[in-house]
């Protein structure tokens, strides 16, 4: 009987210390104190925009859309000295049409749309299904994912334009 508790013991220590080690995050609700550490922006007031970055360390940092958070991602010791990318968990986004909180990496962005954020001009995140749809009915320019958005592609001179079909 003894072994056999022992035996019980020892997995459930197994099972909680790799459910610490393998933590994923959730996407978590912007409070009123919330502020985009880019533009200084109050981030509750805009949930359908709202784009965050959570720690491994459990903090995070929101932004008023995903423009600003790939401004920070990009150049994360800027806006806190403390952290790295390396030190990132999670990247959530709120999706265009279902204004549900996705992972950035499962959805594209759409630049040079007639859809407006709350700083102007947007990177738009659409799930992959949507995106030939809202390339049509929003006059979108650019559709690309995740990974392929590069800080140069951010500065205000090369900010999301429209192109002419």
């Amino acid at each position: 009987m003894r072994k056999q508790s022992t035996s019980a013991l020892l997995v459930l220590l197994v099972f909680l210390s790799s459910a610490v080690v393998g933590y994923a995050a959730e996407a978590l609700k912007p409070n009123t104190k919330d502020k985009c550490p880019v533009c200084g922006m109050i981030v509750h007031s805009s949930p359908q925009w709202v784009a965050q970055i959570i720690f491994k360390d459990g903090s995070y940092a929101m932004f008023d859309g995903p423009k600003d958070m790939f401004k920070y991602y990009h150049n994360t010791a800027k806006y806190n000295k403390d952290k790295t990318q390396a030190d990132i968990s999670d990247i959530y986004v709120t999706e265009y049409y279902t204004a549900k909180s996705v992972k950035a990496q499962d959805v594209t962005f759409i630049t040079g749309s007639d859809v407006m954020g709350p700083m102007g001009k947007e990177y738009v995140p659409v799930s992959d299904d949507k995106v030939k749809a809202f390339m049509v009915d929003h006059k979108g320019g650019k559709s690309m994912k995740f990974a392929d958005i590069k800080a140069e592609d951010l500065s205000e001179e090369k900010a999301p334009q429209h192109k002419g079909h």
